[in-house]
């Protein structure tokens, strides 16, 4: 009992004789102590500035003002890093020699500059020769060796940082101001779990997970990661393995609600993306990404607003903007977003239609996302919606170089027929579109429904245009349309109209033409269609058009007039056909003075004849009655052949010879 009573007492002692040396040791002891421990660990000169606190509890530890960290010797940009203030959490055993082991570190508005030399040195990579983990010498006749920072955090935890990262090899500079930082790291080889935000563009961005051999990681090595970025927006998760070269390879997955958003929150130019290119946007790919900045996506799965892709692509992110190369696969793509009205606009038929009557949208196409990268994008889609226009099987290789975009199509199955050749949106200067194309097998009655909101024509087409438009809007771009075509038919159908009774009877109301063939060429200039060589043959007639589309009025004034062909025993009237008006609704009339022309021509030169016969007849007569009257006023008698103004001439010679004949007498 005695010797117990002995060995508690001895305990006591001890323990006040170490309460009274942590009291007695000084804050300036205390902050000389880890700032040589941090400067021996990393090999850079760490000083502490202002007044040092001691506290004893909960942990041991020190706080500080100002504190730096000395950058490579190779910069010239500054200290690595500064803080406003900062507090250390340390082992009680730190105090009296040994290893050091920081159980917590809080740094204030810390300043972090991270920098990449020409030659690619790092200066976040650290290390001296000769010093051990614990920041001891080995003795001198130790060999001189490199080791990496022996350091532990049970909890590091900083606020309202601002990070710089500067690439003197490419001249990046990137600024992240306004950040914070939680990270646990208990174990130099284990894991270390982190929880960042960031705010690239003022919104709060969390990144948070877990990289494990955190000491292989920072020696250069390569180790296991898992992160989640959180933003508005939506989120992006990452797991596989990173080093810092930097090289990633692993699994991506996004749930993107608002692109834009999360685009913007990340501080990148969020362009208007089209409705089924990716306002909504969820993926999931096998990522690669190496030293020389080159991305590599496999087994893409992409969800791009309704629609969704799969396939491989590659990006090479070192040069002045993104280059690509992708292979995608799609099943029904609905692109009715690349139109101007975002798709909304009235699809009725029967040849009506809000779109007709209302004209093309004059809302502004924002094509400045052509000018964000270069590469080609090969595609294969079962179909393809792109609002006005309604496609099949597509196989089109687009290629995209300095804001010009070109489809060309290897495969284009479209009403019934075949398209082949290339379409282009071009906004290098201004925006501007244009194709070179041929169509084969073209169901007119469909394809004009969907171009133009008519739907009276039906028949097999084959087709050639060469166009060009130019503008910020669809109106302005159907206004300006320019190049020329060619149009070729087998039989075909023409509804609410009965051409053939209309040219012989001038009757226009209903019935239906059925027609044996229909051909014609054709220009366009500002916007206007012009042809001058329609030739259409009916049954018993064939009809010769000529006048003018309105693509950019949606309009049209056109005239067909017929060449009838002889009858059985029958023979009609040949009426010209004029049609008229918007596309929405057009009148269709016969035109009664070409009918004249066209139907009574010799009744008409006869009688024209007649009448110029029967006016040379009463002028004559007008005359003679007026030479009478005048001989009998004057008294003059005319000759045979002779005129009035001739005989009235000769008597007055005749009294002027006597009048002077009279002088001499």
């Amino acid at each position: 009992m005695r010797l117990l009573l002995r060995l508690v007492g001895l305990v006591v002692v001890l323990a006040l004789v170490l309460v009274v040396s942590l009291v007695m040791l000084p804050g300036d002891r205390i902050a000389r102590i880890a700032a040589d421990q941090i400067s021996s660990l990393t090999g850079r000169k760490v000083t502490m500035e202002g007044d040092t606190k001691v506290s004893f509890y909960p942990v041991l530890g020190i706080s500080t003002g100002q504190v730096t960290v000395a950058n490579a010797p190779w910069s010239e940009a500054g200290p690595m890093f500064t803080a406003q203030s900062l507090k250390i959490g340390v082992e009680p055993q730190a105090l009296f020699g040994g290893d050091i082991r920081i159980t917590g570190l809080e740094a204030v508005g810390p300043k972090i500059l991270l920098e990449r030399a020409a030659n690619d040195a790092v200066n976040w990579q650290i290390g001296v020769e000769g010093v051990a983990p614990s920041g001891q010498g080995e003795g001198e006749a130790a060999p001189a060796t490199s080791n990496p920072l022996a350091l532990t955090l049970d909890r590091a935890l900083i606020t309202d940082a601002d990070l710089t990262y500067v690439d003197h090899g490419t001249g990046e500079r990137i600024a992240m101001p306004g950040m914070d930082f939680d990270l646990r790291w208990p174990e130099y080889e284990g894991t270390a779990t982190f929880d960042a935000t960031l705010r690239p563009a003022g919104e709060a961005l969390q990144i948070s997970g877990h990289l494990d051999k955190v000491g292989n990681f920072i020696a250069g090595g390569v180790s296991a990661l898992e992160a989640t970025v959180t933003a508005p927006g939506g989120r992006v998760t990452f797991s596989g393995r990173a080093g810092v070269q930097p090289q990633v390879a692993g699994k991506v997955s996004a749930d993107l609600d608002s692109t834009a958003r999360f685009m913007s929150s990340l501080g990148l130019a969020a362009p208007d993306i089209p409705k089924g290119l990716g306002r909504t946007l969820g993926a999931e790919t096998d990522m690669t990404f190496t030293p020389d900045m080159r991305l590599s996506l496999r087994k893409t799965a992409l969800t791009l607003d309704n629609n969704r892709l799969t396939g491989a692509a590659d990006v090479m992110l070192g040069g002045a903007k993104p280059r690509f190369n992708a292979q995608l696969n799609a099943g029904a793509l609905d692109l009715r977003g690349l139109s101007a009205d975002d798709g909304a606009a009235g699809t009725s038929g029967g040849g009506g239609g809000g779109g007709a009557s209302s004209g093309w949208p004059k809302t502004p196409i924002d094509a400045g996302a052509l000018a964000m990268a270069d590469g080609e994008i090969a595609l294969v889609a079962d179909s393809v919606d792109l609002g006005d226009f309604k496609l099949g099987k597509t196989r089109t290789l687009m290629t995209l170089d300095r804001a010009r975009m070109v489809f060309e199509l290897r495969e284009l199955q479209a009403y019934d027929g075949t398209i082949t050749g290339q379409f282009v949106m071009n906004n290098r200067s201004g925006l501007s579109v244009g194709g070179d194309m041929a169509a084969r097998g073209i169901n007119l009655e469909t394809f004009l429904s969907d171009a133009i909101d008519v739907s009276r024509f039906a028949a097999k087409a084959d087709g050639d245009l060469n166009f060009l438009g130019v503008g910020n809007s669809l109106h302005a771009i159907m206004n300006s349309l320019s190049g020329d075509g060619a149009i070729k038919t087998g039989r075909g159908v023409i509804s609410g109209i009965d051409l053939d009774r209309l040219m012989r009877s001038g009757d226009g109301t209903g019935g239906t033409t059925v027609f044996d063939s229909l051909g014609a060429t054709f220009t366009m200039k500002n916007g206007n269609l012009r042809n001058d060589d329609l030739l259409m043959t009916l049954p018993l007639a064939k009809a010769e058009g000529e006048g003018r589309i309105g693509l950019g009025a949606q309009d049209i004034d056109y005239l067909i007039t017929p060449v009838l062909l002889e009858g059985e025993n029958r023979r009609g009237l040949a009426i010209p056909v004029r049609i008229r008006g918007p596309w929405a609704n057009p009148r269709i009339t016969p035109d009664l003075e070409k009918a004249i022309d066209l139907n009574l021509k010799e009744e008409k030169e006869k009688l024209e004849q007649r009448v110029r016969e029967e006016r040379k007849e009463l002028e004559a007569k007008a005359e003679e009655e007026v030479n009478r009257t005048l001989e009998k006023e004057l008294g003059v008698t005319r000759e045979e052949g002779q005129s009035v103004e001739d005989a009235v001439k000769d008597r007055a010679e005749e009294k002027l010879k006597k009048e002077l004949f009279k002088l001499f007498d």
